[in-house]
């Protein structure tokens, strides 16, 4: 019984040897996306598109942060009237705040999916010419693995090729 398992186990790695693939690299898809020259220059249009919007967040950041430490300061001192107008007025500019956050950061996710989807067919062509191109069998996420060399690394090559497009 013995000699059959380990004939077995034998035979089985000696098949398995064959079954495995020759030519294997690792990829990292959204790292190759991002450090592109679009997702670059994309970035900065991105930034330049929002400034304003931003600005306009930050001075509500800091008119509702006034209106706080003012509640705060003279909770003791002022009546109760008045006390009941900051704190509405401090709710009032929070809560446009938050609105005002929201609104930009889902502006933001929605350029970005739409710069996602505008470059994924040229990322998968990238890919893909690559892959056929040099003729490789298995390409595994570089997200998926413990170690890689950077020898069998695609990723600067499928941004190379990226910015060539």
């Amino acid at each position: 019984m013995k000699y059959a398992v380990r004939f077995l186990t034998a035979a089985l790695l000696v098949l398995s040897t064959h079954a495995m693939a020759e030519k294997v690299a690792v990829l990292g898809v959204e790292e190759a996306l991002l450090n592109s020259k679009a997702a670059k220059s994309f970035r900065e249009e991105l930034k330049k598109e929002f400034a304003d919007d931003e600005k306009q967040l930050v001075a509500l950041e800091k008119q509702a942060r006034e209106l706080r430490d003012k509640l705060q300061k003279n909770a003791g001192l002022a009546s109760e009237d008045d006390i009941k107008q900051m704190r509405i007025q401090f709710q009032k500019a929070f809560t446009e705040y938050q609105r005002r956050g929201q609104e930009l950061q889902q502006q933001r996710a929605e350029r970005e999916q739409a710069f996602i989807a505008e470059m994924r067919p040229r990322l998968d062509k990238a890919i893909r010419e690559l892959i056929e191109n040099q003729n490789y069998d298995v390409v595994i996420s570089k997200q998926a693995t413990v170690y890689s060399a950077n020898s069998v690394d695609l990723t600067p090559k499928v941004i190379e090729l990226l910015n060539k497009q």
